[in-house]
């Protein structure tokens, strides 16, 4: 009993004490976006990022639907602001440990930030470190597409743009550092603690994908030529990893694409009822960018139902089926594996009322969005109430829908449920706005 004491107290006194306004818990489009509106009214704000860049999955699409803007173009002005103002202060590679309320506009948050092993204010981002680096390990910012280094920057749009040393693969041989032309490698870097008190906090943790592995029948992880929508989203984006589109299985240019919707949506037994409300339409954008990239393809959508709901997004389904994508009505029940690395997938015609059979040379499962059961865990005593499918509990979804069930605490973006991306915009909009006048009373 006394050892723990004693290492709390120790914990304690290395931990450095900082003061703001609000924290940000997330670093994405919505996270980004309320950190901005807080701080373009003159408060202080924190954002703590568990990854070592902000603009979360958004700065890894391609396009967005339905207007095709550039993604990257979009969100790269916007980290920009976020990073260059003064009222905001950014804690990528950080993790909260947890966070209290101890009172009115008082909350104290625990955080830990991992070493880089890299000094951030020295380095350059000249890359010259991951050149020379010997390991090659997988990339997960290119969804294990391709390797990396162990010395490395996530992509090349992070921000901060700055190296990082991936010491679970790192075999310390020191190329990295002899190459260094600002020596900004340093392998003694070790974890800190900081204690921040904000007077009020912002939930914007975003979501998590389903992992197709859990469906067996789909043969994800098992089957090389059946990929994640984000794994094919990687391959259309600017900083893809190849400089077309390719099976991974053999390399080989697909001609047949096929896209099984609704992979780990509205099904119960794969644990998620709901429907994910982006599938469709970021699938339908994929189609019509595989078209333009691939004009001879073949583009498949095996479909439950179509939602279109947004503005423009009916127009934006009705141009897919003009440009040749074609869409069948049916449910996936098994994907099989030819030897040539093709796919067979057995499916209910539901036109026909038939079990049919087809081949394609390359299967994308689009898979649905799930909460991230984690974040009511990080409030120590009083905790946000969550919803049935563990995602933040709105207190009024249409008059107040970014308050929580704890006074002082908002909830931003997809945190709330799934949303696409103006709404999450919106959102963040709703939590800044609430934030706003919480700190005013």
């Amino acid at each position: 009993m006394n050892i723990c004491s004693n290492q709390k107290t120790v914990e304690m006194e290395i931990r450095t004490k900082l003061k703001f306004d609000a924290i940000v818990i997330g670093g994405g489009i919505a996270g980004g976006e309320a950190a901005l509106n807080l701080a373009n009214n003159g408060y202080k704000v924190a954002i703590i990022e568990k990854e070592l860049s902000i603009g979360g999955k958004m700065i890894l699409l391609s396009k967005v639907f339905p207007t095709l803007d550039c993604s990257a173009c979009i969100t790269t002005p916007k980290v920009s602001e976020i990073s260059r103002h003064p009222g905001i202060t950014i804690f990528t590679e950080t993790e909260v440990e947890h966070i209290e309320k101890r009172g009115e506009h008082d909350f104290s948050a625990y955080v830990k930030r991992r070493p880089r092993y890299v000094i951030a204010e020295d380095c350059t981002g000249c890359q010259l470190c991951e050149k020379a680096c010997p390991v090659i390990t997988k990339d997960q910012f290119q969804f294990n597409l391709i390797g990396r280094k162990a010395a490395f920057i996530p992509f090349s749009i992070a921000s901060p743009k700055v190296a990082a040393i991936d010491m679970e693969n790192c075999t310390l041989c020191g190329a990295c550092e002899k190459v260094c032309p600002s020596n900004c490698i340093d392998f003694t870097q070790e974890d800190r603690f900081y204690e921040i008190e904000a007077r009020s906090a912002i939930i914007a943790t975003g979501f998590k994908l389903y992992d197709p592995a859990n469906l067996p029948r789909y043969g994800a992880g098992l089957y090389k030529n059946v990929l994640t929508s984000m794994q094919m989203e990687r391959q259309l984006a600017p900083t893809r990893p190849f400089n077309t589109i390719l099976r991974p299985g053999d390399g080989k240019v697909p001609d047949k694409i096929a896209y099984v919707l609704c992979a780990g949506s509205r099904d119960d037994s794969a644990g998620n009822p709901i429907c994910s409300q982006i599938c469709c339409m970021y699938s339908i954008k994929q189609a019509q960018l595989l078209m333009g990239a691939l004009p001879m393809a073949d583009i498949t959508i095996y479909y439950i139902d179509i939602r279109a709901f947004g503005k423009g997004y009916d127009e934006f389904y009705e141009q897919a089926k003009g440009m040749g994508v074609k869409f069948i009505k049916g449910k996936i029940g098994k994907i099989s594996e030819l030897e040539n690395g093709s796919l067979t997938l057995r499916y209910e015609d539901i036109q026909s009322g038939r079990i049919k059979e087809a081949e394609h040379d390359l299967v994308v499962l689009s898979v649905g969005a799930l909460a991230n059961k984690e974040t009511p865990l990080l409030f120590k005593g009083l905790r946000p109430d969550v919803d049935k499918q563990d995602f933040i509990l709105q207190g009024d979804p249409v008059l107040s829908p970014a308050r929580t069930t704890i006074d002082g605490i908002f909830v931003a973006g997809t945190a709330s449920g799934p949303k696409d991306i103006p709404d999450s915009i919106l959102s963040a909009g709703s939590a800044a706005a609430e934030a706003l006048s919480y700190l005013t009373m």
